[in-house]
């Protein structure tokens, strides 16, 4: 049989695996966005309020406005010019007197204007950090510049008026010469005619400045009005919270999966399929179910016991002629080699074959919330420790299991092991005897973090399992049980995921002082008293119907991962 060793895991991840970083820490994003948004309303809080009042002032032409478009009609103003000049220094100045204060550069840097399109309104808007305030500023605004822009219109006026006058000056001064000049003329003269045209053309040019001196002074100055009072704004413009909370929302959504994502970098524990591939060994099977009900042998119907009966056909599946002996190690402390053996040998006795289960494991705080005897229901001592010591013989410490005749149990045994029994020859003795009288052999062994017994158990088998609980056992622990079982050339067929059993259960189910109460043989050992074979069917031990199962179809791999991700997360 060639080994399985599946090879460096792969370090791709899909859409799934992410999916599965939100299910497993949500509460983490969720706990880190509140506090992100508690955040953004305790900095929103503590920004200063920026108060906006507008008042709109509809602008109209003030006598001659010198300020046209292109400087040929007076009503078409342009409001991008006084918009401009609503920061001049002569309107901030009087908007400075109005509200009584002395900062000016303060105040042209509140205030703003903007021209809706296509109107002739300017938009005053002045901010202030109490909203009366900002109402004064927007009045005070608007009232300075209609008022200097009236000022500037009757200057304008007043001074095209002072030009009028002084051309007038000039022509009566004229006139009074040429009147000098035709009186001491005679009036058949060719020379009074010519004064006398004169003095008409000033006297006319005189009445013409004069009408016009008269019009610059009866001028009606509008510069414009303010067509919406500025207001008390009721809410502030600044800080604005929704922003602010959103932001504060969304930096505390990135800092979660941010966390998140590291938490899951850090947490090395096998979770699913797709992690045990990525320690390097493949899927051989998963137990669906919580793990305080996985501390027992599965009924054959159960989903349990299905998916063993599936396990159970990949291994025979597996074995080629004369292979019989698999060995089911844990990749960490724990019960979970012991479930997974007891489960597969009673799958494989289900079929009628004589399969003998093999408990190795020495009995420790962690191991004993499953132990063999009381799983399969036969008595505690003697086992294989009191084997190995010599104590007992092989077919004393052979039991037959109480509700399947077909399985045979030799348990851990209650004698303190010397190191390196289980590494000595009588092991390798003991399996080679139980070949030759068994169809199929389960080594319940130590876990490869445990001790180095494990290497030499799965080199006395043709086959290793590696048992694996979730969401206990690590992705290293994992690689280095494949790595120790490739060295010693025995094959991995893959591995078998447990559910993460409870603490309750683990303290539980061995009983409160951690011992399982002495149980009875059922019925005749797989060995003699002389060492000799006995055929158990041959006297009368056939397999009872309800033991009894049809062989499935071979185990997809793949549909024990979805069973896996499924039942176990």
């Amino acid at each position: 049989m060639d080994a399985t060793y599946a090879g460096p895991p792969p370090s791709s991840y899909d859409m799934s695996d992410y999916l599965g970083l939100i299910a497993r820490h949500w509460w983490i994003a969720v706990l880190l966005t509140l506090a992100g948004t508690a955040a953004g309303a305790a900095y929103n809080e503590s920004l200063p309020r920026e108060y906006v009042s507008t008042a709109s002032v509809l602008v109209r032409p003030a006598g001659l406005d010198a300020n046209v478009s292109g400087g040929r009609t007076r009503d078409e103003i342009n409001l991008d010019t006084e918009a401009q000049l609503m920061r001049s220094t002569a309107v901030v100045a009087g908007a400075a007197k109005v509200l009584q204060r002395e900062d000016v550069d303060v105040l042209a840097g509140a205030v703003s204007v903007e021209v809706p399109p296509n109107t002739a309104v300017l938009q005053i808007k002045y901010a202030a950090s109490a909203p009366e305030e900002a109402q004064a500023g927007a009045k005070a605004f608007a009232q300075s510049y209609l008022a200097n822009r009236e000022g500037n219109a009757k200057a304008e006026l007043e001074r095209q008026a002072a030009a009028l006058r002084d051309k007038i000056k000039d022509l009566t001064e004229d006139l009074t010469k040429i009147n000098g000049k035709l009186s001491g003329a005679s009036p058949k003269s060719s020379n009074y005619a010519t004064l006398d045209s004169q003095r008409d053309t000033t006297v006319t040019q005189i009445n013409q400045l004069n009408n016009k001196v008269n019009q610059l002074a009866t001028e009606t100055v509008s510069a414009g009005t303010v067509i919406r009072e500025a207001r008390v704004p009721s809410r502030p413009v600044k800080p604005t919270a929704a922003v602010n909370y959103a932001a504060g929302a969304l930096l505390g959504l990135l800092a979660g999966l941010g966390v998140a994502a590291l938490r899951e970098r850090l947490d090395r524990r096998v979770r699913g399929g797709r992690d045990l591939v990525r320690s390097g060994v493949a899927v051989l099977g998963a137990v669906p179910g919580k793990g305080a009900g996985c501390t027992e042998i599965f009924t054959p119907f159960s989903p349990g016991g299905r998916a063993f009966n599936r396990l159970r056909n990949e291994v025979v599946a597996a074995f080629r002629p004369g292979e019989q002996v698999v060995v089911v190690t844990g990749a960490s402390r724990g019960p979970s080699a012991t479930l997974v053996a007891a489960n597969l040998a009673a799958a494989l006795s289900r079929t009628g074959a004589e399969v003998v289960l093999i408990g190795a494991q020495l009995p420790d705080s962690l191991t004993e919330a499953a132990p063999l005897a009381r799983l399969v229901g036969v008595a505690p001592t003697p086992g294989l420790s009191e084997v190995l010591a010599g104590r007992v013989s092989l077919a004393e410490s052979t039991q037959r299991a109480a509700r399947t005749p077909s399985l045979h149990v030799i348990t851990t045994g209650g004698t303190a092991t010397a190191a390196g029994m289980l590494q000595s020859h009588a092991l390798r003795d003991i399996i080679t005897t139980l070949r030759a009288h068994a169809d199929y052999l389960v080594v319940e062994a130590p876990s490869t973090s445990a001790s180095a017994d494990a290497q030499s158990l799965a080199s006395l088998a043709d086959a290793a399992i590696l048992a694996v609980e979730t969401r206990r056992t690590s992705r290293p622990e994992v690689a280095d049980a494949a790595e120790q079982l490739r060295r010693v050339g025995t094959p991995l067929l893959g591995g078998v995921m447990m559910p993460r059993l409870p603490h309750r259960a683990r303290r539980t189910a061995a009983g409160a002082d951690g011992e399982t109460a002495p149980v009875e043989p059922a019925g005749r050992p797989l060995l003699g008293d002389d060492e000799e074979p006995v055929d158990a069917v041959a006297n009368g031990h056939k397999p009872h119907a309800d033991e009894q199962t049809i062989m499935l179809a071979p185990l997809d791999a793949s549909a024990l991962t979805e069973l896996d991700e499924a039942h176990l997360q």
